[in-house]
Order: structure tokens, then sequence, then C-alpha cells
């Protein structure tokens, strides 16, 4: 997901090695994934949209999974990415009554990440050592 404006998000989904059909790409109300997508929640904001006529922010759209089990599509949202922060996605061929073991279903939590090519993480203001150099100098130790 990358947020392109203050009003648009977009999404750029690719499947591998899934099985064929209609996948549903929504964005739900809980980041909870701990008994899969059947802990997630309602989709995000479905309520309020149906009580005010318009499309759910939580619902992105679909995805098509072509019989070599590949399937990719570009979609967009005009909402903000820290609206969804903490948040579950749910790409399944069910769009409710998820079981708790559903091959066809995959979930996940959005969670923030840096720009492109801010991700320094620094893990020593005095040394300035990234993550990166400080994992290889352990390594070299004999460190895992």
């Amino acid at each position: 997901m990358v947020q392109v404006s203050p009003t648009m998000t977009i999404l750029d989904m690719s499947l591998k090695g899934v099985s064929p059909g209609t996948y549903h790409v929504s964005v739900r109300e809980r980041g909870d994934i701990s008994e899969g997508a059947a802990s997630t929640g309602g989709v995000w904001d479905l309520v309020q949209s149906k009580q005010e006529q318009r499309p759910a922010k939580g619902i992105f759209g679909t995805i098509e999974v072509s019989q070599s089990g590949l399937g990719t599509v570009f979609l967009d949202k005009p909402i903000q990415i820290w609206e969804m922060i903490g948040r579950s996605i749910v790409v399944s061929k069910q769009q409710e009554r998820f079981r708790k073991e559903d091959v066809d279903t995959m979930v996940g939590v959005i969670a923030r990440s840096a720009g492109v090519w801010d991700n320094d993480k620094t893990v020593c203001s005095c040394s300035g050592k990234t993550v990166w150099e400080e994992r290889k100098e352990q390594r070299g130790k004999g460190m895992l």
C-alpha cells in the first residue's frame, strides 16, 4: 500500500500459489488475527457507510487468480494509510463467516513501514550503527 496523495491510497497486490478464483480484498475492524480471519471483525466502516449510503472504506475490491495460481491487481481507495494502521487485511474467496482454518483465506495486520530509502533502523545513536551493520558485526563474531 502506498499513499500517493492526502486522499488516495493504492494497493498493489500479487498472489502466487493459491487456488484459482475470485478473491475479495477487505480491511477489517480489528487487527486480531489470532484465529485467522474469524477474529478480525466485520468490514471496516461498513455500518457507517450503509447509514450514509456510500461505499465502505474497508471494501477494496477483488483479485482474479488464474489456473496457474497467479493473480495481480492495482486497487485504489480515497483513504489515508494512518486510518488503517493496526487493522487487519483479509484476502479470501469468502466475504464473511470465515472458518478458522481455510487455505483460500489470507490475513495480515496493517503496520507502518518506512518510506523509500528511509529504513535505516539505527540501533545506537552513539555509534550510529544500523541494525544491518550490527547484525553483520555480530555474525562475524559467531552469533546468529
